[in-house]
Order: C-alpha cells, then sequence, then structure tokens
C-alpha cells in the first residue's frame, strides 16, 4: 500500500509540474512568435488584453501604426481609464483632452502622432477598449 501512495505522490508531482508550463508557439526557424500586441509598440496595454481581430484595423507596426486597435480585458472601466492616464505619460504622450463617462475617452498626442482611446464598460468586470491612432500634423508636438 505504501509504494502505491509513493507511485501516486511522483505522479502527480510529475503531472502538476506539466500543467503549469505555458505553451510556446514557434516559427518555422525554431524563433518565438511574438504576441499580436508586440505590433503596437509604444502604447501600453494592460494585461491580460484580448485583441478583437473583427474589430481591429491597422497598418505598419512598431512606433508607426495607425489605425484602429479594439481589444477587451477584465477589468472594470473605471480602472482602465485610471491605467491609461497614469501610464501614457509614462510613454512619453501629453494628454490632450480626458473625459470619464459612460463611454471615456482620452486623446493624447506624442511627436507627429495622436491617439484617442475610447474605454466602454462591457460588463461589470470588463472593458472594451478602442485605441485610434492617426498622424499628427497639426504642428503641435504635446512637449511640455
Amino acid at each position: 500500500m505504501c509504494i502505491f501512495k509513493r507511485l501516486f505522490f511522483v505522479l502527480f508531482l510529475f503531472l502538476t509540474a506539466c500543467v503549469s508550463e505555458k505553451l510556446v508557439l514557434k516559427g518555422t526557424d525554431g524563433s518565438t512568435i511574438p504576441p499580436a500586441f508586440a505590433r503596437f509598440a509604444g502604447i501600453p496595454i494592460p494585461e491580460p488584453a484580448y485583441i478583437d481581430l473583427e474589430e481591429t484595423r491597422a497598418l505598419g507596426f512598431g512606433e508607426n501604426w495607425s489605425g484602429t486597435l479594439v481589444f477587451t480585458t477584465p477589468f472594470p472601466s473605471y480602472q482602465i481609464f485610471d491605467f491609461y492616464l497614469s501610464e501614457m505619460p509614462k510613454f512619453g504622450w501629453s494628454d490632450v483632452a480626458t473625459v470619464r463617462a459612460r463611454i471615456s475617452h482620452l486623446t493624447y498626442i506624442k511627436d507627429r502622432k495622436a491617439i484617442q482611446i475610447l474605454i466602454e464598460k462591457n460588463s461589470d468586470s470588463e472593458s472594451y477598449i478602442t485605441v485610434t491612432s492617426i498622424p499628427n500634423n497639426t504642428g503641435i508636438s504635446g512637449q511640455k
């Protein structure tokens, strides 16, 4: 009976070690495939976040992307609003306008780019976020 307990314990440890491992998608050359949000550099994305491929329309990548990024996150809208209010300046963005409402609006500029963030309540514990990035040719740089 004691040997079965030991065997069960070893098997249990082995299986729990396997479960905690994350699956990593590799390219054909063996390199790790970057997550979808890596294409949208220069803006903070809360974790976890789930991209809405049906609604996202973006061109380019890195600092030079433009278009609309749409995603959900399992945080209430008021926390996401505070997240962007706190994190955007850390990425070098200057705020132009902020409106906290049923659908909150935050607008930022940096260099020759403008970002508008819309935050909607999807449920009590989930938010629907739309980030639109466009060129800023107004001559206003956002540098304070």
